[in-house]
């Protein structure tokens, strides 16, 4: 066990995060890489390093927009599109008075 073990993480800088966040959405948009994409659509909720890069992201959003609309887009690659229900009469709404 103890061979296996990881030198400890060193945090990525705004910058890296935009440098490495770009290469992913390149290398996943890559039409070679199609049937890769499909499987890790299928394990990426049991990658622990995905969720650690995901929240590390997610902390650089709110710091800079291009790393937002990059984050954006890598999650349109993993989710899919969700429509809203509708918001009217008779959708079980409170009505305004």
């Amino acid at each position: 066990m103890a061979a296996a073990a990881q030198a400890p993480a060193v945090p990525l800088s705004a910058e890296q995060a935009k440098a490495v966040l770009a290469e992913v959405i390149k290398a996943f948009g890559a039409p070679e890489n199609a049937q890769r994409m499909e499987e890790a659509r299928d394990n990426a909720c049991n990658d622990m390093g995905v969720l650690k890069f995901a929240r590390l992201i997610k902390s650089y959003e709110s710091q800079d927009p291009e790393i937002a609309s990059m984050s954006g887009k890598l999650k349109a690659m993993f989710l899919p599109p969700m429509t809203l229900p509708p918001h009217g009469a008779g959708t079980g709404g409170v009505a305004a008075s």
